[in-house]
């Protein structure tokens, strides 16, 4: 009697798994993705930007900027490569870690090199990852700190650079918050329509 009502509970249980496995593994994710390609059907494709009819990147995933004449990113922490989408995360390195304070004086000596002459505070969002490692917006005062460098790189006056920066500055999400912020590829491509 006992082994019966056994077999029945394992019935049961092996039963239970296999329709949550059903419902929760193939039903959910395919009606969620139905209604994101009805509802938001660019977001869900990724918010691709394209130039040429060819994809060049996400606005909502942050790529390398090593060439003075653009505006750089905020590092990335991913790994096993620099924004990699598929692994987001932050490098976990605490405030007094020696490799955090290394990579945080490589980061500033490397701005410095780039524009030897600018002399202002560097923002911290253009030597700290984020938490996902894959923003592509830095801070208004970040893009403003690059702005004489890309300028000068450019033969662009600093005042056409800073009315780009401002043009391409977001507000906060539904008015309240975050902060302002500048997607770094959105105005790397209005820079390469000015010259």
């Amino acid at each position: 009697m006992m082994f019966t009502q056994l077999l029945t509970q394992l019935r049961s249980a092996a039963m239970l798994l296999v329709l949550l496995s059903i419902l929760t593994g193939l039903v959910y994710p395919v009606l969620v993705t139905g209604i994101a390609q009805v509802v938001f059907p660019r977001q869900a494709n990724g918010s691709l930007m394209e130039q040429d009819g060819q994809p060049i990147g996400s606005e909502l995933i942050g790529q390398a900027f090593a060439d003075p004449r653009y505006f750089w990113s905020r590092p990335s922490a991913t790994s096993p490569f620099p924004y990699n989408a598929a692994a987001s995360s932050g490098s976990n390195l605490g405030p007094t870690n020696p490799a955090l304070e290394d990579a945080v004086r490589a980061r500033m000596e490397a701005l410095r090199v780039a524009d030897p002459g600018n002399t202002s505070p560097i923002p911290v969002d253009l030597v700290t990852a984020s938490g996902s490692g894959l923003d592509p917006h830095i801070s208004v005062a970040a893009a403003l700190y690059q702005v004489p460098r890309v300028a000068r790189e450019r033969g662009l006056s600093e005042e056409l650079v800073r009315a780009l920066v401002a043009q391409y500055t977001e507000g906060r999400q539904l008015g309240f918050l975050g902060e302002p912020r500048v997607n770094v590829l959105k105005l790397n491509l209005a820079l390469d329509m000015l010259k």
